[in-house]
């Protein structure tokens, strides 16, 4: 069976572009992936400001494509108002998914908004708009690194999938038994819906490393050690990147895996080597 045959498939994760080159290349992106199949692609989001403008421009050029386009949703620094006409906004383009986040506290905003959890944003969509949208949220195998347990975690995870969500996006990890672990205490608590792993193919180890200690994703000693030992060698470190993801993401299909959601960083050739060889 390959990753599109799975029951939820591939999908792709984007970032608006702040400059025109960068949309002009996004465009080039998704048209590459687009090839794929996927199921949906999804863009990040801003709370306020510029920054949440510019998703809803990307939203509209990346629904371009046909593909069905997954905005993310945050509630923290917005008030009902703000999010009611969002979801309208996204009602009237077509958008029937959303990625429904708490979201972090932008620099210089000076309130948390009237909705502070994730759970209470499902609540939220599900109360203005039914079952209109397909409702993603995160999962954290290895932990949210603000939770102050895991247990805890857990239990914040539950809530926001019994408030109404339709499936989870996992933060991405590098140690496929965190990821089973996580789903068999989610299923003990009661959590059926789909868990799709997140998946971060490697092609730089400076930016990996930087993103995986702002978020608390692990990145085991031994591909630490190896991404190190290549210094500037891109190329060796795109090729072990490629084989450490592959191994990884085959292994979490045969596990049972609904399907994998890559994060790409706007760039399309890591997630299409890494499904190359898949079986």
């Amino acid at each position: 069976m390959s990753v599109q045959e799975h029951p939820l498939g591939i999908s792709f994760e984007f970032f608006p572009p702040n400059t025109d080159a960068g949309r002009d290349k996004l465009v080039g992106v998704r048209d590459a992936l687009a090839k794929c199949g996927p199921r949906f692609f999804s863009v990040t989001y801003g709370a306020g400001g510029s920054t949440q403008a510019r998703t809803s421009r990307t939203v509209k050029m990346i629904g371009e494509s046909g593909i069905n386009t997954a905005p993310h949703l945050s509630c923290i620094g917005s008030d009902k108002g703000e999010l009611r006409e969002l979801l309208a906004q996204y009602r009237e383009e077509g958008v029937n998914s959303l990625v429904a986040l708490r979201g972090d506290l932008p620099s210089g905003m000076g309130g948390i908004g009237e909705l502070r959890y994730a759970n209470e944003l499902v609540e939220f969509i599900r109360a203005e708009t039914g079952d209109h949208f397909e409702i993603a949220v995160a999962a954290y195998p290895e932990c949210h690194p603000q939770a102050p347990s895991y247990e805890h975690d857990l239990q914040n995870f539950a809530r926001k999938m019994q408030a109404g969500a339709n499936l989870a996006i996992t933060q991405y990890f590098f140690s496929a038994e965190a990821y089973f672990h996580f789903v068999d205490r989610a299923r003990a608590l009661g959590v059926e819906a789909p868990i799709v792993p997140g998946i971060m193919p490697i092609t730089n180890y400076t930016k990996l490393a930087r993103f995986s200690d702002a978020c608390g994703a692990d990145i085991p000693r031994w591909v630490r050690k190896q991404l190190e030992a290549y210094g500037d060698d891109s190329e060796s470190i795109q090729a072990f990147g490629e084989e450490v993801i592959s191994r990884l993401c085959q292994r979490l299909l045969d596990g049972g895996a609904p399907g994998l959601h890559f994060y790409t960083l706007n760039q399309a050739t890591a997630s299409l080597r890494v499904l190359d060889n898949l079986a």
